[in-house]
């Protein structure tokens, strides 16, 4: 399991890289005359690459192993981070770096995936939800502290895409260190045991739980901007819309290993129904905040937290629904299913939310995410009644 653990630490490298060149290259744009609707399609590249590539990402890992492909998204990872350095100063920069970032999506879809099977396959039965409630901690608060880097620290653009370049080179190297070509799968295969070879596959079985993944991804990464514009159209300054979405990530990060020790505790349905029954009541309270200010900012925590628990929570209980009985791809499949669900969660969410919130107001987002909170409520009866252990 060591190795494991080193293996989400160069994870976590990665994406404490990503979280501090996002907003340099955000901010060089937008000082380039670049439109937000360009900045905006440009953060989605990765997203994108992301959402198409996860689906077919189990067969890639049987057809080459997993090990290799996860060494070839860190190599690609690096080279996108490069790509963003070298062509700073080029004329051409957004072309560039549109090419970049398409590299780093396809790294990021290999690495991401990759991580999440190999550290849900390998973590001992009953010390699931720690092991993913500590990575997904570490991951929180990666994202977190990478945007405060220039402000801290006070580095230009170009120095903070240096030092991120280096924490890339970093996880690469720790990635070649643990000669991960040869990644095996723990348990045996049973012929008598049904075969799970795709990603659909898995969302076949497990529709309740890709669809918790999918308000996971509404809740945590889907309302970021919709929450900081709303803010600011409620009167708030900048600094006070920002830290909105400050909120936000301080929930996300906070709640992901209590999430983790509860599923290892507790019957899936009752942590999922406790989940959806908070969400409802946070969802239910936001239709006031025109009134209370206060409730942007809680609210806010609450999404993060629980939207970030959700995702955590199909995590750990899809590495104990499949396993590799079920086929060499079967835990691959399971998570793949699980991170396809966030992230369309994540990308369909700020359209209907700020939909929503335009058409309706505070109570129009309100309702829509109630409603959601339901679903995730009625799906947590689909999950399962026996406790893990």
């Amino acid at each position: 399991m060591k190795k494991f653990w080193w293996l989400a630490a160069a994870t976590t490298l990665v994406v404490t890289s990503f979280s501090m060149f996002g907003p340099v290259l955000a901010v060089l744009l937008q000082q380039r005359g670049m439109g937000t609707a360009a900045v905006g399609a440009f953060a989605m590249i990765p997203f994108a690459c992301i959402a198409l590539l996860i689906p077919i990402m189990p067969r890639i890992f049987a057809r080459f192993g997993i090990g290799r492909v996860y060494l070839l998204g860190m190599a690609l990872e690096s080279v996108c981070t490069l790509g963003y350095i070298a062509f700073i100063d080029s004329p051409n920069a957004f072309a560039w770096w549109c090419a970049s970032a398409v590299f780093g999506g396809i790294g990021a879809a290999a690495v991401w995936n990759a991580t999440e099977a190999l550290l849900a396959e390998h973590a001992p039965q009953d010390q699931r939800g720690k092991v993913m409630g500590l990575y997904q901690t570490a991951l929180g608060a990666a994202l977190a502290a990478g945007p405060f880097v220039p402000a801290l620290l006070g580095w230009s653009p170009k120095v903070t895409l240096t030092a991120a370049v280096i924490v890339q080179f970093a996880a690469l190297g720790i990635a070649l260190r643990l000669k991960l070509t040869q990644a095996e799968h723990t348990h045996v295969h049973h012929e008598d045991t049904q075969q799970i070879g795709s990603t659909w596959q898995a969302v076949r079985l497990v529709p309740a739980l890709v669809l918790i993944a999918f308000a996971g991804g509404v809740f945590e990464a889907g309302l970021s901007s919709i929450s900081a514009a709303n803010g600011a159209a409620l009167g708030l300054t900048l600094a006070q819309a920002s830290s909105i979405v400050g909120a936000l990530g301080v929930g996300s990060f906070a709640f992901q290993y209590p999430a983790g020790l509860a599923a290892d505790r507790f019957a899936p349905q009752r942590v999922f129904g406790f989940a959806g029954a908070i969400l409802l009541v946070a969802s239910i309270a936001f239709a006031a905040s025109a009134h209370f200010t206060w409730l942007l900012y809680a609210t806010a925590v609450i999404w993060g937290g629980i939207g970030g628990a959700l995702y955590t929570l199909t995590m750990i209980r899809v590495a104990h629904h499949f396993d590799a009985r079920m086929g060499a791809q079967a835990v691959a499949s399971g998570t793949a299913a699980m991170i396809t669900g966030y992230t369309l969660g994540g990308a369909v969410g700020p359209l209907i939310s700020g939909a929503s919130l335009q058409v309706f107001g505070a109570w129009g987002l309100s309702l829509w995410l109630a409603v959601l909170s339901v679903a995730v409520l009625l799906a947590s009866f689909k999950t399962g009644k026996a406790a893990v252990n």
